[in-house]
């Protein structure tokens, strides 16, 4: 065997040093890839889930409004001349294309916000779903279907009409397609994300990408299977298109519609490979210059870059949301457009801004649960601190936490300065809070206690506010918020689940 030269030895040598190191630096990359894997399917079951929220939302809004419009003395009493007018005022909301359709019992279309001739009409061909409102007495969504008076694909909302206690007529809601489109839209990160809305038989009613050719057809087969398994769940699986995708499916308990999101499998491979690339060449070049350095530097360039494109599509998605929040608060307060109102949105909103202004301090990581109520409070606080008392421990919190309880918290210190304790120079107020170990989790519940105001008596009929404290409570706290009227004062009690890291 001939001897080997000193530089050969040399070249072995470094070479049989780098090759472990090259090895180790690829597998940091398997790793990074495996951990942005996992965010990203835990990304698209939390954004199946925040589409479910406000789809919820606007569904739970179109059933209140024909809930109000079924309680009309002039519905019940089919006098359709004046209803018509009423009916009207609904259907602004919601464009041209929204369609209000009355039937009896048997399927005889006996009002038409179309048409005044009714006679003309073809009877409800949908009867299924009318024959369940007369039998449950409950509101229904029914699935996509082919309207005949629309006469194109529709999916209704159905209120029973009662009279003497019993349901008189059924009133029908086609809202246009395009109000589920705009929501999927909204939410859509980027161009790699597919979103879905599915009836309860798993056919899209709502889509993107490609909305005309998909709306009507049924989930892929890979999806299909599994919604019907499980109502919630992360899964590999492929598209109408042909896309590979992580998957995170919801179904909704208010219509039993699904909401699935997925993100394409390449966007997370391409940056694998780019990172292997970088790699490699940065590992050749180190070939003469040492590869501890090299390696060390070649994956956080890597990682960095992933973080990078991680926090950009983070921040979207925070800022769509809070838009999201803003519509439906605007929606809410605007109806009527008072004066009133009008100061009411401007409070909620700048409880917003400050709760927004306190998470973009701490860069989206969450705050402090004292930090969130002194911001809220702070205007009761500057000219007379003593009367506002705070108790509770440190309760570190989640910046979807962190603003729906401002939200509340400005509530019950608009009403107090309103009505209640803050509304005199001698009223007081007192919130505490606690951590509540018991059942899957960890619970906050705050009572904010008033006393020394104006005497209290119950109101006839709650407020938006009051409704607003309920259902975030309920709805995006996942706990109750109860009030009572004691005769020294106000005492709201709110309970909710802490998140995994709060």
């Amino acid at each position: 065997m001939p001897k080997l030269t000193l530089p050969v030895r040399l070249a072995l040598l470094v070479a049989g040093t780098m090759l472990p190191l090259i090895v180790f630096a690829v597998g940091i990359v398997f790793h990074n890839y495996q951990q942005d894997r996992q965010a990203a399917t835990q990304r698209v079951l939390e954004t199946a889930r925040n589409i479910r929220l406000l789809l919820d939302a606007e569904m739970q809004r179109m059933t209140g409004g024909l809930q109000v419009l079924a309680l009309t003395n002039s519905l019940r009493n089919s006098d359709f001349d004046n209803f018509r007018r009423v009916a009207a005022g609904f259907i602004d909301q919601y464009g041209k294309d929204g369609v209000v359709l009355v039937a009896d019992r048997g399927g005889r279309q006996v009002f038409s916000s179309l048409t005044a001739d009714t006679a003309s009409l073809p009877p409800r061909n949908n009867l299924e779903i009318l024959g369940k409102v007369f039998a449950t007495r409950q509101p229904q969504y029914s699935n996509l279907f082919f309207g005949a008076v629309k006469q194109r694909l529709i999916i209704t909302v159905e209120v029973p009409v009662m009279r003497d206690g019993e349901v008189l007529y059924d009133i029908s809601f086609s809202p246009p397609i395009e109000v589920f489109q705009a929501i999927i839209e909204k939410q859509r990160l980027n161009q790699d994300w597919t979103i879905s809305i599915f009836d309860s038989d798993g056919v899209n009613l709502a889509r993107v990408p490609n909305p005309q050719a998909t709306i009507g057809q049924r989930a892929a087969p890979s999806l299909f299977a599994e919604m019907f398994r499980r109502s919630e769940a992360t899964l590999p699986t492929v598209s109408l298109e042909g896309v590979a995708l992580i998957t995170g499916f919801t179904r909704s308990r208010v219509t039993g519609w699904t909401v699935a999101a997925g993100i394409a499998e390449n966007s997370l491979v391409a940056p694998l490979w780019r990172s292997l690339a970088i790699t490699s060449v940065i590992g050749g070049v180190l070939l003469l210059v040492g590869l501890g350095f090299a390696v060390r530097m070649a994956t956080t360039i890597a990682r960095a870059e992933m973080l990078h494109d991680l926090l950009i599509e983070e921040l979207n998605h925070r800022v769509k949301n809070t838009l999201a929040i803003l519509q439906s608060i605007a929606t809410q307060t605007f109806r009527t457009a008072s004066r009133a109102e009008r100061d009411k949105f401007e409070g909620r909103l700048g409880a917003l801004a400050e709760a927004h202004n306190l998470l973009s301090t701490d860069k989206w990581q969450g705050s402090d649960l004292q930090e969130v109520v002194s911001r809220v409070l702070r205007p009761y606080l500057l000219n007379a601190s003593e009367r506002v008392k705070m108790f509770g421990p440190r309760v570190p919190l989640s910046p979807r936490l962190a603003l729906v309880l401002s939200m509340l918290l400005h509530e019950m210190a608009t009403n107090a300065a309103k009505y209640g304790a803050l509304s005199n120079d001698t009223g007081t107020v007192t919130l505490d809070w606690e951590i509540l170990e018991e059942g899957a989790g960890p619970k906050l519940r705050m009572i904010w206690t008033e006393a020394g105001g104006p005497p209290v008596a119950a109101p006839v009929q709650r407020g938006f506010g009051s409704r607003l404290i309920e259902r975030s409570a309920r709805d995006q706290l996942g706990g109750e918020a109860t009030v009572d009227f004691l005769p020294q004062g106000v005492v709201y009690t709110v309970t909710s689940s802490l998140e995994p890291g709060d």
